[in-house]
This record gives structure tokens, C-alpha cells and sequence, in this order.
């Protein structure tokens, strides 16, 4: 049987207790794989033409007593920092891998994003009914867009545009026992198509997209 990418191993990272401990098994587990997918990703999304991107693997270092529930590396086309850019992120969950675009509440220009997103929410929807949405980045619950539908999108952007800490996120989650079985290039290989789908979103985010 062929080795997976991930390991269930991996997302049990999650679960382990304390601070240390579990950063410690992030750094010798995960964070080496985030900076392999970090280096691949980036050249990738690169291609795309809408300038260069840099990959940032999280580092969690402000924690000093929680340990971190999820982990990732971020897509953004600047060097230092990409928190108030939209930017990609594929990350770990302890109960999924997610692939997502995201906007998130350090993002000064969230009231202009959500107004371009709404006057083009066909495209969200139209995406495979495996997508899903979400306005927190903090919780790895999302709805599914194909369940929620146009009304739903609406009500998220809305919240985008009035809400402070509202965000909008948007892609894939893949769950462990899935994830698991995926080898390096089928991990590679959803990557790479999730990005696709979500390049014309990101397209419309920065206001590139042309109706």
C-alpha cells in the first residue's frame, strides 16, 4: 500500500495536550510538509499572473498557554506578512484538510470585496457542490455552498461588509480518513484544481475579473 502525503498521525497532532508537546510534534510533523506544499503551491499559484506569490508557513508564535487547534500555510503575493491580503491557505484541522481563499477580519478592504463578491455571486455558486463557505476562520465548522445557496452567500457578504470581525472563507475540506488515503500527487493534484475553481473568486476579490 502506497504511503499518503498525510497520515492520520498528523491530524492526531490536534489532540495532543499542552502547549509544548504539541508544537513540538508541528514542527517535526507537519510544519516540513507545509514548507514542501509552501514551495510547489506558490509556483503554482504564481502561474496564475496576477503577480508573485509567497508562501507562509504558520509559526504559532504568540501562543504562550493554548496550543494551536489548526495549522497552515498561507498564499499571498507579498513577502512579509499576508493577514490583511486575501491569500490561500491549506491546513489541518484535527478532524480535516481544507484548501480555501480567505478573507479575513485584518482585511482593510472587506466593504469592497463583499460589494465586487455580490455583484457576482453566480460564480460561487456555480462551483462543485463540494465547496463550502465560511464567515470565521477560527471555526473549522463551514456550510456547504450548494445547500446554502445564493440567499446564504448574500447573508455572508452582507456580514463581510457591516460586521467588523466578519470574514469570508471559501473552498474545500477534505476529511481525515479521505486525506489520508490521498497520495503525494492526488494531494497535488485536488490542490492544484480547488485552486483553479477558486482563481476566478480571487480574480474578482482584487478586482481583475472582467464581466
Amino acid at each position: 500500500m502506497t504511503q499518503g502525503f498525510w497520515t492520520i498521525d498528523d491530524f492526531n497532532v490536534f489532540s495532543i495536550e499542552g502547549l509544548e508537546h504539541r508544537m513540538s510534534a508541528l514542527q517535526t510533523k507537519i510544519q516540513p510538509k507545509f514548507g514542501m506544499i509552501g514551495e510547489q503551491v506558490s509556483t503554482y499559484l504564481s502561474a496564475h499572473g496576477t503577480g508573485e506569490f509567497f508562501p507562509h508557513v504558520a509559526k504559532h508564535a504568540r501562543r504562550t498557554v493554548n496550543p494551536p487547534n489548526d495549522s497552515w500555510v498561507a498564499f499571498a503575493p507579498a513577502k512579509r506578512g499576508y493577514k490583511a491580503l486575501p491569500h490561500f491557505q491549506i491546513g489541518l484541522w484535527g478532524t480535516h484538510l481544507f484548501i480555501i481563499l480567505a478573507v479575513i477580519y485584518e482585511n482593510p478592504d472587506k466593504k469592497g470585496i463583499a460589494e465586487r463578491l455580490g455583484e457576482n455571486v453566480p460564480v460561487i455558486t456555480s462551483l462543485p457542490e463540494d465547496f463550502v463557505v465560511s464567515g470565521d476562520h477560527m471555526k473549522p465548522e463551514a456550510f456547504q455552498v450548494s445547500e446554502i445557496g445564493a440567499d446564504g452567500v448574500e447573508d455572508l457578504l452582507e456580514r463581510l461588509k457591516s460586521v467588523k470581525k466578519a470574514e469570508f472563507i471559501i473552498g474545500r475540506h477534505v476529511s481525515r480518513d479521505r486525506a489520508s488515503e490521498l497520495s503525494e500527487k492526488e494531494f497535488f493534484d485536488l490542490a492544484e484544481e480547488t485552486i483553479d475553481q477558486l482563481f476566478p473568486i480571487y480574480d474578482i476579490i482584487i478586482g481583475t475579473h472582467e464581466k
